[in-house]
């Protein structure tokens, strides 16, 4: 018997649309990071970017568990003196920008590689119910 290995041309890519009103995010952010890897697929291979595209819709309405909200801090270093820049989820909602912390959840579990910046290309988050990838014609994904 042969070992398979796939190649670029085989890989076929499938659009997924997502709703995450309600749901906890770091069980959206696991099955996300799978799909966009492509580790859902018989066909994976962690040498390639095998993984399908996904569409996130309602995620300033996602749910974060315990003191999350709070207590949670993202930091950001400018790499200028004294640049430690830190935020909480509840001002990245506050000021408009909710699809970081998806964003960030689902980046810190993809290995780090030269493949992260094109698996993170797949991912696609909008914070309202309406995308501008409807042209896809997108599978509903169920989480």
């Amino acid at each position: 018997m042969k070992t398979y290995s796939p190649k670029i041309e085989d890989i076929k890519r499938q659009w997924f649309v997502a709703d995450v009103k309600g749901k906890t995010l770091g069980k959206v952010a696991t099955k996300v990071a799978d799909i966009i890897r492509g580790k859902n697929k018989p066909t994976y291979s962690p040498h390639l970017d095998c993984g399908d595209f996904v569409v996130i819709v309602n995620v300033e309405e996602i749910k974060l568990t315990g003191n999350k909200l709070k207590d949670k801090v993202y930091n950001h270093h400018t790499r200028y003196a004294n640049g430690l820049r830190s935020t909480t989820p509840d001002e990245l909602i506050r000021v408009g920008k909710a699809e970081r912390i998806l964003f960030h959840a689902v980046a810190g579990m993809i290995p780090q590689s030269k493949l992260k910046k094109d698996i993170l290309r797949k991912l696609k988050i909008f914070t309202g119910a309406e995308h501008k990838h409807s042209a896809q014609e997108p599978k509903v994904l169920d989480l």
